[in-house]
């Protein structure tokens, strides 16, 4: 995906006020040095996650633009909610990033007593890239179609489903699977503390069903260690060609795609979020970053701010519909 980058240029300080200003006011006025020590990158998931993946990526190439670590720093746990909090309660200096997915815009509906406000607390630096989830089974399931997993569902032979935790993408399909099904409530929701866990438990035939982030399972896929029946993407993955998409094997309604994107606190100077909007951009347009997240299943988009925050305000109004119409509750 292409996008024009809409930014206003800074204006410069005039020659004269620049001259007379204390060094530490004028640094204060742009991004200065910034950054001048480590910058802590939380990513609110487990290790070997979609978000967990991006993030290392991008951030391994802004540590080279910077010549300073981007440490990446697992804070899983709440529903992503721990994570969240502690960046949005970091010093609004701009040496905490959040890493995000589509989660925490449910999370804005599914937890509206949340320790800190989506919408208020955070600015978005860049939608960095989507995939699609992979209707998962495992290779002992007699279930070679979507058509007959559907079936085996309707005759009770599908107890459960697995996901990444509440109101995450893999809930959200799995709910959707539910209902374009017929199957209700008789499939019982798995949640797991990341995306990693919930493949490793498909893999062990601990559970039945899992529609998982694509960069999470393909390995697995291609070791044959899962079956993959469908792709919940609007036209077939490169990374898995022969697998129809959902509609292609005759259930449109399960149409869904996760995201990553970073976020930063939303008091952060504008002058910083513009240079860590900046660079991140570079970073991830970086052909080798995109060759590394497309081998893993990414669509790279690097949305700069302004269309980061359209979509992510859409993505939360959508789902947050989902949240109200399925009963979707946190535990």
């Amino acid at each position: 995906m292409r996008v024009e980058r809409r930014r206003a240029l800074l204006g410069a300080l005039p020659v004269a006020a620049a001259a007379t200003m204390p060094a530490g006011a004028a640094r204060a006025q742009g991004s200065g040095g910034y950054p001048e020590r480590p910058v802590r990158y939380i990513v609110p998931f487990t290790p070997a996650g979609i978000t967990d993946m991006m993030a290392r990526l991008v951030g391994q190439r802004l540590s080279d633009i910077w010549g300073r670590p981007v440490v990446v720093e697992n804070k899983p746990g709440g529903n992503a909610l721990i994570g969240a909090d502690a960046a949005a309660k970091s010093p609004p200096d701009g040496y905490t990033l959040l890493a995000i997915t589509l989660t925490h815009a449910v999370n804005a509906s599914l937890f509206p007593n949340a320790p800190y406000d989506f919408r208020r607390d955070f600015a978005p630096i860049s939608v960095l890239g989507t995939v699609a989830l992979v209707v998962c089974v495992h290779p002992s399931n007699p279930a070679r179609s979507l058509a007959e997993l559907v079936e085996l569902a309707r005759q009770g032979r599908v107890r459960n489903g697995g996901s990444s935790g509440n109101g995450t993408p893999p809930h959200l399909a799995l709910e959707l699977f539910r209902r374009a099904a017929g199957v209700g409530d008789r499939i019982q929701h798995v949640p797991y503390r990341g995306g990693a866990p919930s493949v490793t438990d498909l893999v062990a035939g601990n559970i039945d069903l899992l529609i998982s982030n694509l960069p999470e399972c393909i390995g697995q896929v291609r070791a044959g260690r899962l079956r993959a029946l469908a792709v919940t993407g609007a036209s077939r993955h490169p990374q898995l060609p022969d697998v129809p998409t959902t509609r292609e094997a005759g259930m449109p309604g399960l149409a869904i795609g996760n995201w990553t994107a970073m976020l930063t606190n939303a008091a952060v100077p504008a002058a910083i979020r513009a240079k860590i909007e900046r660079d991140t951009l570079t970073a991830i347009r970086d052909p080798e970053v995109v060759r590394r997240a497309t081998e893993a299943g990414f669509e790279v988009l690097g949305l700069d701010s302004e269309r980061s925050a359209r979509f992510i305000a859409e993505e939360t109004d959508r789902w947050g519909r989902l949240v109200v119409e399925a009963g979707i509750r946190a535990e």
